[in-house]
């Protein structure tokens, strides 16, 4: 009997009420009892949802997330929030984000909050994760509570449970070193306390644990792929069978270490890693449960059931009940329920599923390989339906896009003149002091822009309405920057519900939810716009509002664009073409835009390629390829101007010092990333690098509610004078401020006006 488990699920709820729990309790609008009762609700709730399946997950739901509780089990807390008073969850924020509640700030007499944990990307996907903190001195100890408490719910209530871990070799490879030290030295520190949850484990009765490693389909070095072999020999005594679960992407090289190692099954990501699993089963003990990944945990088109059946049927024959069969991976990177969606383009929402809708296809597939598919005939004809319909859509394939792919040439990705070319005929149009001063793009949104919106879509209120609303949060947003004295201004982006959904609603191609939201990190969640057909843009999308915001200053305006990697990236991508396609039919339909803002007299368009470094495949063998065509994308968004429009980018919350090269050829005149988190550690690429065009290091960072003094920020520019000559710096926020509050951005804004200015004077 083939067995069914889930690696993780969605934790913040199908109407996003672990977010407004969150926010709440951070306000002080709530108390701590009510935020982990609503916890224990949507863990609750959420066993229910699974309870179709043999091995439910435990352990996978967290307050802000997942490696960030892994920390905190292991005693690994960084030094700077040690020794507050107040509940262990009061410190778990303050890591997170800087700060917890204010009630409890006050009680702990931390008014001006901590330096929050850096945050960066989880491998290749759009969820972030707070990156644990090392030295030399580390030591770990294990604190079991928060997962031995959420196993005794799951068994009062009858579930059965898989506790889940973040496995000890992932957690330190993507760990940072604060000093010089190694950080596989700590392994042997590190894996009594990881033994010693086991035991905990086993001791409560638990069969399973789930250790995830997804390491593992990344190029290990011969110290690395040793590390695996002491960590799991190390374990091998533990009272528990152990899942050691990897996902992602291929196993390639790894097979054979992965296959042996003395665990109890291993699983694999059976979407992006199908050609490992053949040769697997000749490397497989006899004894190794073998668990597929068969159903895709990070897009949310439905599974073509009879494929998967044709392949899996031939090895249930041979596995017998070692074959275990899961999602990919944990389903947190998709939404909860399709069900919600009662608005949703009808033909498309046919050849979805959403987080429950994966496992009851799991379901069927169970159901067919235990007992045949004339037990699920019905269910297998309805998506085999949906599959054809979806295939022979006319919807999906547009002839004329597919001719002007057809007709894409290096001359389209070719400025007109080098940087050093543009550079005076810019500063000449543009008039700008040092420094110069600028914001990323977005600015708060606030309660009157959320209820504008809200009425609008409600119909409750029309079009000249709702624009009115918009025109007079921008003519704010200009205000307030024209009085803190910023050089180079932007219009807010009141209108914009989402740096992509709201381009996405605007080019054929895309479809979208209303309740398809996913965890980007903490309490921010996203709603990734549906790409599943060919993609053209009907007429201008941003013009109007960029002209409006204009008309309100003298200073320079920047058009804010999303552009064509990112919107790709934080899609729901169809799967039916290769990414490059689809990122290079984004590339033209954005290039017209970048064109008509240009006509319109804009002349500092910044084009935003937030997730450039987060498409990257996992392994470095593979990244020229992505990064060729990533590159080429850009280049054909931006490079129609005349020398001298200024094309800006901006990139975020990612290492950018190995693709720096890649990132120059992207030839944007200034580029803006984040450094305030990492001290300015991500402009160590230009000790090596000269990079040749203009950047501004983000010296504000919008992720935490506290603000940045003038002094600090003074101190972090003259750290990137170090490395990037004064005359080519900019000052900015390292992200836009959507979700900081004008109070809040106020006072930090008005902070880097004033580093700025103390900047001009010395230099």
């Amino acid at each position: 009997m083939t067995t069914t488990h889930n690696l993780g699920f969605p934790r913040i709820g199908a109407r996003r009420e672990l977010k407004f729990a969150l926010e709440s309790y951070w306000k002080g609008e709530s108390s701590r009892d009510a935020l982990k009762a609503l916890g224990a609700e949507l863990r609750q709730r959420h066993w229910q949802d699974q309870a179709g399946i043999d091995l439910v997950p435990v352990g996978d739901f967290a307050f802000y997330d997942q490696v960030l509780d892994m920390s905190f089990t292991l005693g690994n807390l960084p030094e700077r929030v040690r020794g507050f008073h107040g509940d262990t969850l009061d410190n778990y924020f303050r890591v997170a984000r800087g700060r917890s509640a204010q009630s409890a700030e006050d009680h702990a007499g931390c008014c001006g909050g901590v330096a929050a944990g850096e945050m960066t990307k989880w491998f290749d996907t759009n969820y972030h994760y707070i990156v644990p903190e090392f030295t030399s001195a580390t030591e770990f100890k294990l604190d079991a509570s928060r997962i031995l408490e959420q196993l005794a719910e799951a068994k009062a209530q009858g579930v059965k449970a898989k506790p889940v871990l973040v496995g000890p070799v992932t957690y330190l490879s993507i760990g940072k070193a604060k000093d010089d030290s190694d950080k596989l030295a700590l392994l042997p520190r590190l894996l009594p306390v990881y033994a010693e949850l086991l035991d905990a484990l086993a001791a409560q009765g638990v069969e399973w644990v789930q250790i995830d490693e997804p390491l593992l389909v990344t190029e290990l070095d011969a110290d690395w792929q040793h590390a695996f072999n002491t960590a799991y020999h190390h374990l091998k005594a533990a009272k528990v069978k152990i899942l050691l679960a990897t996902y992602f992407g291929q196993l390639l090289e790894n097979k054979y270490l992965a296959a042996n190692l003395p665990v109890a099954g291993l699983h694999v990501d059976a979407i992006n890693g199908r050609d490992d699993v053949v040769p697997l089963l000749s490397m497989l003990p006899a004894h190794k449960v073998l668990s597929l990944g068969v159903i895709n945990g990070r897009n949310i088109w439905k599974s073509d059931l009879a494929a998967i059946l044709d392949w899996l049927e031939p090895l249930a024959q041979r596995l017998g009940e070692r074959l275990w069969i899961a999602p990919s991976c944990s389903l947190l990177h998709v939404p909860v329920d399709l069900a919600s969606e009662q608005k949703l383009d009808a033909e498309v929402k046919w050849w979805l599923a959403y987080a429950l809708q994966k496992l009851e296809e799991l379901r069927v597939l169970a159901a067919a390989l235990r007992h045949g598919r004339d037990a699920v005939k019905d269910e297998l004809a309805a998506n085999q339906a949906a599959i054809s319909a979806r295939r022979n859509s006319p919807r999906v394939n547009n002839p004329g896009v597919k001719a002007a792919i057809a007709r894409l040439n290096a001359a389209l990705g070719q400025r007109k003149s080098v940087y050093a070319q543009r550079a005076p005929k810019q500063a000449a149009l543009l008039k700008l002091p040092a420094y110069p001063t600028t914001t990323i793009g977005s600015f708060p949104q606030t309660a009157e822009i959320r209820h504008a919106r809200s009425e609008f879509k409600a119909g409750r209120l029309d079009a000249a309405g709702y624009k009115a609303a918009m025109q007079a949060e921008i003519g704010r947003s200009v205000k307030e920057q024209e009085v803190l004295g910023l050089d180079v201004l932007v219009h807010g982006e009141a209108e914009r519900n989402d740096m992509v959904e709201y381009f996405g609603e605007q080019l054929d191609g895309y479809a979208f939810s209303q309740f398809g939201w996913v965890q980007s990190y903490g309490s921010r969640c996203v709603k990734p716009p549906i790409l599943f057909g060919d993609i053209s843009r009907p007429k201008a999308m941003t013009v109007e509002w960029i002209k409006y915001a204009q008309s309100l200053t003298q200073k320079p305006m920047k058009g804010m664009l999303t552009g064509p990697v990112t919107i790709l990236n934080w899609s729901f991508v169809r799967d039916d073409q290769p990414r490059s396609v689809s990122c290079h039919q984004l590339a033209l339909a954005i290039r017209e835009e970048v064109l008509d803002l240009e006509k319109a007299g804009v002349r500092v368009i910044q084009i935003d390629e937030a997730a450039l470094r987060e498409g990257l495949p996992l392994r470095k063998s593979q990244w020229q390829e992505y990064l060729d065509w990533a590159v080429e994308s850009f280049r054909i968004t931006a490079n129609g101007v005349r020398d001298e429009t200024q094309i800006h980018t901006h990139m975020c919350y990612s290492e950018f010092n190995d693709i720096i090269a890649s990132i120059a050829d992207m030839d944007a005149d200034v580029i803006t990333i984040e450094t305030s988190r990492s001290d300015m550690e991500l402009l160590d690429a230009f000790d090596n690098f000269k990079y040749p065009n203009e950047i501004g290091p983000g010296v504000y960072d919008i992720h935490s509610p506290n603000i940045p003094s003038q002094e600090h920020i003074v101190q972090l520019m003259r750290k990137a004078a170090e490395r990037v000559p004064a005359e080519r710096l900019w000052v900015n926020p390292d992200c836009g401020l959507k979700t900081r509050q004008w109070a809040e951005v106020v006072p930090a804004l008005t902070n880097m006006v004033a580093a700025a200015k103390t900047l001009r004077a010395s230099a």
